[in-house]
């Protein structure tokens, strides 16, 4: 695909920025545009940069080509064809990672998420396979370095989950993660099947931006806070005084409960911030759904109801259903290394974007 146009249009772009940030008159001027330019700004010498490499590796494997041709000497030939091969393993990360970039950034880039996970269909086995994403997200979560933060935990009898709600804050945490809201299925032979049949069971994802009081107003008169005892399995940390709290919004009946904390209040300030997100995420999908005639994207939407992803133990096979993307390593995956995957699915998005912008843009 020839990105030569863009880059060039984005270095016209840049050396306007530039100009713009160096006699930025800060009395006269919002500090958010000048953020918002600086954050553009970032983004295209990221890309002249990337373009830059992309520009040297090219040349430099044409050059070893041409000394290869001309080298009689065989340690020399060695060397040249192993620096060659360095080389050409460096050209289709680059070509992603620019085609990334030139894609506009999404309102969500940058911002930290809230993750859910909720077994579906299959009962006990659902709910030991929530658990399997959980540690899996995790230890992805630490791989990465990002800091997770607890919201709502509820167990089971039998050691899996019921819901369990937490925070991730880090660099590209939403860029990530949030290819992992849909449906998830597990295909495996559960620890109480006494007849070796492989059962099929499923627990939903739901990655959402952490949403600001700037960006949802929860007026008090559209919320109603309920106090209730906390129940159920829960581990030492649930508590049985009313420190329960369910906060729902009237205007549309979406409601959170929260009993992680002892504390009444600590329950409420959860609940408001998974309820403000939910709401977020709601509106985003009602504005992508005007625009799903013009600009549509396979995944952009993040839909929950949307089946993303297969984990068949037997065949030790990961199949994500929107790229058809289809690995053979599932106990690493279901181990939290992710990187692999998400790469494959990152770059996989870029192009159908990509393709789509030039397409709507000619």
């Amino acid at each position: 695909m020839d990105l030569a146009g863009y880059i060039q249009n984005s270095a016209s772009r840049l050396a306007e920025l530039e100009n713009e940030i160096s006699h930025f008159d800060f009395n006269s001027g919002s500090n958010d545009r000048f953020q918002a330019m600086n954050r553009e700004y970032q983004k295209l010498k990221q890309l002249q940069e990337a373009w830059n490499e992309f520009n040297s590796v090219q040349q430099q494997i044409v050059e070893n080509k041409e000394m290869l041709a001309e080298n009689s000497d065989p340690e020399m030939a060695e060397m040249i064809t192993a620096d060659l091969e360095e080389l050409q393993g460096r050209v289709s990360p680059l070509e992603q990672r620019l085609k990334m970039l030139i894609l506009p950034s999404h309102p969500n880039e940058g911002r930290d998420v809230i993750v859910e996970i909720r077994p579906a269909a299959g009962g006990d086995e659902a709910s030991l396979f929530a658990g399997d994403l959980y540690r899996m997200y995790m230890r992805y979560c630490e791989t990465k370095g990002w800091h997770v933060e607890m919201l709502d935990l509820g167990e089971t009898e039998v050691g899996g989950i019921k819901n369990v709600s937490f925070m991730v804050r880090g660099d590209e945490a939403w860029s990530l993660l949030h290819f992992e809201s849909g449906v998830h299925r597990v295909q495996r032979v559960p620890t109480t099947e006494t007849q070796g049949r492989i059962h099929t069971s499923t627990a939903t994802v739901a990655v959402m931006a952490e949403a600001q009081d700037v960006d949802i107003e929860l007026k008090p008169e559209d919320l109603r806070i309920d106090v209730f005892r906390s129940s159920g399995a829960g581990g030492q940390g649930v508590n049985r005084t009313d420190s329960a709290v369910r906060v729902t919004y009237l205007p549309t009946g979406d409601f959170v409960a929260s009993q992680q904390e002892r504390s009444q209040h600590k329950n409420k300030e959860i609940a408001m911030r998974i309820l403000r997100s939910r709401l977020l995420e709601r509106r985003q999908q009602e504005e992508d759904a005007k625009n799903a005639a013009e600009r549509r994207s396979q995944i952009g939407s993040g839909d929950r109801s949307e089946k993303a992803r297969t984990y068949n133990f037997p065949q030790n096979r990961v199949t994500d259903h929107r790229f058809n993307i289809t690995r053979y390593d599932l106990p690493a995956i279901i181990d939290g290394d992710l990187d692999g995957l998400l790469g494959e699915i990152r770059a996989a998005d870029a192009e159908q974007r990509l393709a789509q912008e030039l397409h709507l843009d000619n």
